[in-house]
């Protein structure tokens, strides 16, 4: 029966009838399709055999478009074949893909009164023939300049497969074929059952990924996948659906997938796409490594392809015991791994791993610290590293945390980026808190970073020559008593190079609100140091407090104290001694946040000629004066008496400044001798003109203080209670907070108080002759 049609008009030719037709339009072939509808009885007799022709041929046809279409009915309790003749079928998706030929196939089958879409498919694939239970139809669609009397498939009578169909797909070597579940996209048949049966040759190995899948409500039995696999012992091996599936399979494999009794209210759909990846072992195939994460408690190990990588058509997976394969395979802490790897470019896969350390007990842990290095085992594996994270949990106001690197590191900025093969990112730890304190790397002049609570360090590679420079890796972790800033920064510049240095989360969103930093800048004695900020103001508007810059040179008696909101930055300014630098973030208006930049770089000290000759004729001057004035006050005495009391002489190299209280520096003066002083007798200097008739004189005393051996604290300037809003303000610093020294050892006070208990500790104005007696040298 043939029948031509144009929209809603049709004429029918039935077999055995001659009819005769003309168009009247042009270009009849968009207009008009030719359907070819034939029957097929294998339930009386045999199947046709061989190729089944197309009848009437297609040279007897006018040039339109055409559908051929086979109803064939088998006995019951059978199964009807469908071979496809090369090439053979690749299965598309009908509302999303087209055959590049325009020759398509449209395969049903049938359960009681319903019909089952099997699947649609082109040529060029991998499906060879499909089974169906008793009944089933095909549709061939042609374009109009298709010439061809064959319809590329034959069919035969099978015993009974009791299940909806047999789908087989033969590789002849390596390739992937993609494959839905029937009435895809819309749902499997309710406790249905189907199988793929699929022909590998057994030098070659196949991998299973699902692709798209989707469950049903079930209220009886299980949706699942079983497969049988070569070599398994326990056979069928049952995989759920939304679980890995199995890879690494030598040789011929099934896979059915199996439905359940779904929820009449609500029964959701089952569907499934997935692929087959049939490719060549590589060597490493063959080779198994161990990955023992029996030691460690609380540390994953994850493999993944690379997000630039996934599009290529070789699969890429990891294999843990034998055929489970993935491409995204997590190892978690406590066990020891057998893995192999299935992929033609490792290079493909990277590795993530994860570790938490805290303190479960404190004293254990403050007395113990730990070293975060990759571990031995995972740098092996021919898989490159990725990233590395570390999570560092404290207890809440009792301990800190202190970064220590095996080399000091470099904070990568745009003025000087880190050019090694990895970076070590360190970031706040704690939910809602967006602080980023930077991107680090090794060959730089940070000793130390001290962070107030919870972080993250991750270890991130940027080149496959990281195993080349993995000994340059490696933090050592210890567990302080509580920081009141929420990082410091402890450095020692470059004599040759800047040091680059920026406040947290840098040109992102911003130093987070409320938050202090602070930098301990160390400066060798015989250099000098150079702070220069990058930008001459911060910009930063603040809605609710202050921000604001301290810096104190060790030693100095005062804070240089700028408001960030109003006054301009400091111009570049040399120090000569070591000094902290501590910024302090109000709560800023959105949009206009705190970052600053700056930097520190070293020359050597020189001494200016000019100062020296105007020091020297000074000090003969001065010393002509004091030798004239004494001689006469001397020769007056001497009218008087012969013999006149000790004096105090004022020396002018030495250093008289009262002692102040105790500073907050590590380094001080303690290599040089300007903290020694002396109070010496005037006969010492000028003893000859004292002497008396019979050429007796008194001998001098001399009393030498030597520098304070006691504690020194090490804590960052105070951020002052109330300060001007002048342009700079110099405050004197009253009293140190309390802070924790991870040194044993630390900076002597450079002034010795006198025993007598004279002068109070906070009074620096009593001049120093009113000292009555000088302190013993032992006090």
């Amino acid at each position: 029966m043939s029948i031509l049609r144009k929209l809603q008009t049709t004429f029918t030719v039935k077999s055995g009838s001659s009819v005769s037709f003309t168009f009247t339009c042009q270009n009849p072939e968009k207009h008009f399709v030719i359907e070819i509808q034939r029957d097929i009885d294998c339930v009386s007799g045999r199947c046709p055999s061989g190729e089944l022709p197309l009848q009437p041929s297609t040279s007897s046809l006018p040039a339109l478009n055409k559908t051929f279409i086979w109803d064939v009915k088998g006995p019951k309790n059978s199964a009807l074949e469908l071979r496809f003749s090369f090439p053979r079928l690749r299965q598309i998706e009908p509302q999303e893909e087209s055959c590049s030929d325009g020759v398509s196939y449209s395969i049903h089958g049938h359960l009681d009164a319903s019909t089952v879409r099997i699947g649609t498919f082109c040529h060029n694939g991998t499906v060879s023939q499909i089974q169906m239970q008793e009944r089933g139809s095909l549709a061939l669609h042609l374009p109009w300049f298709d010439r061809r009397n064959l319809s590329g498939f034959s069919v035969a009578n099978r015993s009974s497969i009791k299940r909806l169909c047999v789908i087989e797909s033969v590789f002849a070597g390596e390739g992937s074929a993609t494959l839905m579940s029937p009435n895809y996209p819309g749902g499997f048949p309710e406790d249905e059952l189907m199988t793929w049966q699929f022909v590998v040759p057994a030098h070659l190995r196949a991998t299973v990924t699902f692709l798209t899948v989707n469950v049903s409500n079930c209220i009886k039995k299980e949706e699942r996948v079983e497969y049988y696999i070569p070599g398994s012992t326990t056979n069928p091996e049952v995989f759920k659906l939304q679980g890995p599936q199995p890879g690494n399979m030598a040789g011929s494999f099934n896979l059915s997938l199996q439905g359940c009794d779904q929820d009449a209210q609500d029964p959701g759909i089952l569907r499934l796409r997935f692929q087959v990846l049939v490719q060549r072992p590589q060597t490493d195939s063959n080779k198994t490594y161990l990955v023992d994460l029996s030691g460690e408690q609380t540390m994953s190990l994850t493999f993944e392809l690379r997000p630039d990588r996934q599009s290529q058509s070789s699969g890429c997976f990891v294999c843990l015991d034998s055929w489970n394969c993935s491409s995204n395979l997590t190892l978690t802490s406590g066990s020891k791994y057998k893995i192999s790897f299935l992929c033609s470019n490792l290079t493909r896969l990277r590795m993530k791993a994860e570790k938490t350390i805290t303190c479960a007990d404190h004293w254990y842990c403050y007395k113990r610290p730990q070293l975060l290095q990759v571990p031995e085992n995972i740098l092996q594996l021919p898989v490159q590293l990725y990233e590395f994270t570390w999570n560092l949990l404290v207890p809440k106001e009792r301990f800190s945390l202190a970064l220590v690197p095996s080399q000091k590191l470099q904070q990568s900025t745009n003025e000087r980026f880190c050019n090694t093969s990895f970076n070590y990112l360190v970031a706040s730890n704690i939910p809602g808190q967006d602080l980023f304190f930077g991107s680090f790397c090794p060959g730089g002049s940070i000793e130390q970073i001290q962070v107030k609570q919870n972080i993250s360090v991750t270890l991130r590679t940027y080149k496959p020559d990281f195993r080349q420079e993995v000994s340059r890796q490696g933090l050592t972790l210890s567990f302080i008593p509580h920081l009141k800033e929420d990082s410091i920064f402890t450095v020692t510049p470059d004599t040759k190079n800047k040091v680059y240095l920026k406040t947290p989360t840098w040109k992102w969103v911003g130093l987070a609100p409320l938050t202090s930093v602070s930098w301990n800048i160390s400066v060798p004695k015989n250099q000098v140091a150079c702070l220069t900020f990058l930008k001459e103001r911060t910009n930063v508007v603040c809605q609710t407090g202050r921000a604001f810059m301290i810096i104190q040179e060790e030693q100095a008696h005062t804070e240089e104290v700028f408001n960030l909101e109003d006054q301009v930055l400091p111009k570049p300014s040399f120090r000569h001694r070591s000094f902290w630098v501590n910024i302090s973030n109000c709560s800023p208006v959105s949009g206009k946040q705190l970052d600053l930049l700056f930097w520190v770089s070293l020359s050597p000290r020189t001494t200016d000629l000019t100062l020296i000759i105007i020091a020297v004729v000074g000090g003969g001057a001065l010393l002509l004066f004091t030798l004239g004035l004494t001689i006469c006050c001397v020769k007056r005495k001497k009218k008087k008496v012969n013999k006149g009391p000790v004096v105090g002489i004022y020396n002018g190299n030495i250093n008289t400044q009262l002692p102040k209280q105790q500073k907050k520096f590590q380094q001080g003066r303690k290599d040089s001798d300007s903290h020694v002083y002396a109070v010496i007798d005037d006969t010492m200097v000028y003893g000859h003109l004292l002497q008396d008739s019979n050429g007796s004189f008194h001998q001098p005393e001399v009393d030498t203080y030597q520098p304070f051996q006691g504690p020194m604290g090490d804590c960052p300037p105070s951020p002052p209670l109330v300060f001007s809003r002048a342009p700079t303000a110099k405050l004197t610093t009253e009293e140190a907070p309390p802070c924790f020294s991870s040194e044993s050892e630390n900076e002597p006070y450079t002034f010795s108080h006198p025993s007598n208990g004279g002068v109070a500790s906070g009074n620096t104005d009593i001049p120093l002759l009113d000292i009555q007696k000088p302190a013993d040298p032992g006090e």
